[in-house]
């Protein structure tokens, strides 16, 4: 691999500040802790609810690591130093990953850079495991409550 630039770390920079802006940090808090899907059809509801905060918020997220991520798969970023500090999408990556193939059925193109992102590493292949028994261990934490 090759060694990261300023230029690399100049763009993290920037990345940051982009998820800092307060619609992006509220959008975050509800993709990432108040949207808990259980199943295919609640992600779905939520893709087809058009016009709504909610609805917003997903595409607000999900698209800002889809294009963050294609830095990386396209050569514009070093990917261990964006691995460094995009735990968010490997959080998120976790989380739908278990819709990934219903959601392609109609949106072939749904988190691809950040699968591709995914898969340069090992370690970052790991990452996503240890987060999704993290998800899976609060949800049955949660439903025994």
């Amino acid at each position: 691999m090759q060694n990261a630039t300023t230029a690399d770390a100049e763009l993290i920079l920037h990345l940051y500040e982009l998820r800092t802006d307060e619609c992006m940090r509220k959008a975050r808090k509800y993709v990432a802790f108040e949207f808990s899907p259980r199943s295919f059809e609640d992600v779905q509801k939520l893709q087809s609810s058009f016009g709504s905060e909610d609805n917003a918020y997903y595409r607000q997220v999900l698209s800002y690591w889809e294009m963050a991520a294609s830095f990386v798969t396209r050569g514009a970023l070093n990917v261990e130093l964006f691995s460094d500090s995009a735990g968010e999408l490997f959080f998120l990556y976790a989380k739908f990953r278990p819709y990934i193939a219903q959601i392609r059925e109609t949106n072939p193109l749904f988190m691809t850079n950040m699968e591709k992102v995914v898969s340069l590493s090992k370690e970052n292949q790991d990452r996503v495991e240890r987060m999704a028994a993290n998800i899976a261990a609060a949800r049955a934490a949660a439903a025994h409550k």
